[in-house]
């Protein structure tokens, strides 16, 4: 067919028209541009990262298995060498029953380094009775059974390897003249414990013998056919973050231990049982009663467990950092009593109460509560005789020689001030000399330790005020009694010639306001007795302050006050607990104890010690 005109051409034929009759590409479609390029690398990244590990991997898992497969031939080397040994030389050399055979070696296959552990015990089979059972065995010693443990150090990722099986004689057995020695290992829960290191030791003897295994399932090692010997077996037993229980000797110091080393009989069997548990922590800090930090104090810890009489297992020194701070780890499980030795501080309170409990795999909080050192102090921890919790509230009442008679109130801290005359101007109570403000028509300096009334030309002010510095209990406190002495007043002053009032800001408003308040928690009553309860508006507040009122209705008298204080609950007053300071040394005190719901409780106690700590126990 004959085309006429290029269109008729390009229509039939349009593979055959030129290049240069297309429109040119656009500029994007003929190169990459900068996004595809980084997508594309990071891809390209990925995948050779990828691939990368799988070839490490595949390396590793090679070499892996390889050091496998040698410590698998070398424990069945090392068994097979056990298995065609004289049935005599089958043992662990200085071990039960004693042998050829290393307890340890280093040896060298394929240019690796592999350690291999040894351990060969006898084994009493049913078949023919067992030692000290029916009937008794006289020949325990039936097989034995051969360990073989082959690790590696060097091995990346390489688990031991174990092989474990009996050889037994080639002739009838004989009478045995050896025993039996069982080690039985449990924990605090009467438990067994399973992988307990087990180490036994007889040092009685010229020729070492030295035993280092682990317990079964059942928490137990059996060693049979073991020489007689008479506490001769020192044994020793602990576990990773696990506490250490063991056998004593008998010594001039320790001539009755509670363990003595393990005897063994002939043919009888001995068996020791040891007690080991997970440890625990005690985070100790030391506070005052309004929680300000104080460092660096001295005090002893020490458990009731004992190595034999008198000597505690547990008895060290210890002392809290700059920080008032200090962590105990690694403690075994016991009741653990405190006591201060420091040369500034006393303590007088613990929370938890002392002694305190300590069980296994814990961590607690011990706070100590201290104040100045002040000679011949008694603290006195009231608890409920069945349930040995601290009892808060309870009062007690002290008294002695020489008119000493002070009532306390177990878990409340008080704060006090007995003396004024530093002068108003200041804000925080740290001098206690000093307080905030007054109106001017009070005395604070002539009567040392007493405000009065202002006195002017031989007659008094009819009235005046004095506001305290502020407080800081150290936290979210709870607010009982407001207290103040003497409570007798002249007469002629009237019938409410002292007043006060009380007002508190939260933690988070340590200048206020103050607002003063009166029992109803409004502006317009007064506390008009001593001892008074605190009004609920103060809960959960941080910052105290008093306002004192004095006014006569005869102005030839003047009321007087020679102390304030007031009782608080916080985060830093340990429940159950009061202390008694300033007492005479070798004198002999009565204290009384009372709470609704139990029976009062009076004791005689003789004070012998600069610090003394009484427990008295309620009955509901």
């Amino acid at each position: 067919m004959k085309y006429k005109t290029n269109t008729q051409l390009k229509m039939r034929f349009p593979y055959l028209i030129p290049h240069t009759s297309y429109p040119p590409l656009p500029l994007r479609s003929r190169a990459f541009g900068l996004v595809e390029v980084v997508v594309g690398t990071a891809v390209f990244l990925t995948i050779a990262i990828a691939s990368y590990n799988a070839y490490i991997s595949l390396f590793k898992l090679v070499d892996l298995s390889q050091y496998r497969v040698l410590a698998t031939a070398l424990a069945n080397e090392q068994f097979e060498i056990a298995r065609n040994m004289p049935y005599s030389d089958v043992g662990v050399q200085g071990s039960i029953p004693s042998g050829k055979i290393p307890y340890t070696q280093n040896l060298i296959r394929g240019g690796t380094t592999f350690v291999v552990t040894s351990i060969v015990r006898n084994v009493d089979l049913a078949f023919d009775g067992t030692i000290g059972g029916t009937p008794n065995d006289l020949s325990p010693a039936d097989n034995k059974k051969v360990q073989v443990t082959v690790s590696c150090d060097g091995c990346r990722g390489m688990q031991p390897i174990t092989l474990t099986g009996q050889v037994a004689p080639k002739n009838l057995e004989t009478a045995s003249q050896n025993g039996a020695l069982f080690v039985r290992v449990f924990d605090a829960s009467a438990q067994p414990v399973q992988g307990a290191s087990v180490h036994v030791q007889n040092i009685a003897t010229t020729t070492t013998i030295i035993i280092d295994d682990v317990t079964d399932a059942n928490g137990m090692l059996q060693l049979v056919d073991v020489p007689p010997d008479s506490n001769a077996y020192r044994i020793t037993v602990t576990k990773a973050g696990y506490s250490t229980d063991r056998t004593y000797p008998a010594t001039i110091t320790n001539p009755i231990p509670p363990k003595p080393d393990a005897t063994v009989l002939i043919q009888q069997v001995t068996q020791v049982s040891f007690a080991i548990d997970k440890v625990s922590s005690v985070h100790v800090s030391s506070v005052t009663p309004t929680c300000e930090v104080i460092g660096n104090f001295d005090f002893s810890l020490a458990g009731d467990k004992e190595d034999g009489p008198l000597l505690p297992k547990y008895a060290q020194n210890h002392i809290t950092n700059g920080s008032g701070l200090l962590d105990i780890t690694g403690l075994e499980w016991d009741i653990y009593t405190l006591g201060p030795i420091d040369d500034t501080y006393d303590l007088i309170g613990v929370n938890p109460l002392n002694p305190f409990t300590l069980n296994p795999d814990t961590d607690i909080d011990l706070q100590l509560i201290l104040a100045p050192k002040n000679p011949q102090s008694l603290l006195i921890t009231v608890k409920d005789s069945v349930t040995q919790l601290p009892i808060s509230d309870a009062t007690v009442r002290l008294t002695g020689p020489g008119g000493y008679d002070e009532t306390f109130t177990t878990g409340r801290g008080y704060l006090n001030q007995s003396d004024w005359s530093g002068s108003a101007g200041q804000v925080t109570f740290v001098d206690p000399l000093k307080y905030f403000q007054d109106d001017g028509s009070l005395d604070v300096a002539t009567s040392s330790g007493q405000v009065l009334i202002r006195e002017v030309f031989g007659t008094y002010n009819a009235n005046g005020w004095l506001e305290s510095s502020t407080f800081d209990t150290g936290s979210d406190s709870n607010f009982y009694s407001l207290i103040w002495s003497p409570t007798d007043q002249p007469a002629l002053a009237g019938p409410e010639s002292v007043r006060m009032q009380f007002a508190t800001a939260a933690s988070t408003s340590p200048t206020g306001p103050w607002n003063f308040v009166g029992p109803d928690g409004t502006g317009g009553t007064y506390y008009t007795s001593s001892n008074s309860s605190l009004s609920n508006v103060h809960a959960n507040h941080q910052y105290a302050r008093y306002k004192l009122f004095l006014s006569t209705d005869d102005t030839t008298v003047t009321p007087n006050v020679s102390d304030v204080s007031f009782t608080y609950t916080s985060a830093c007053v340990p429940p159950g607990q009061v202390v008694f300071p300033s007492l005479v040394d070798n004198e002999t005190y009565s204290v009384t104890v009372s709470k609704t719901g139990y029976l009062p409780q009076t004791v005689d106690i003789a004070i012998t010690d600069p610090w003394f700590e009484y427990q008295v126990l309620l009955t509901p």
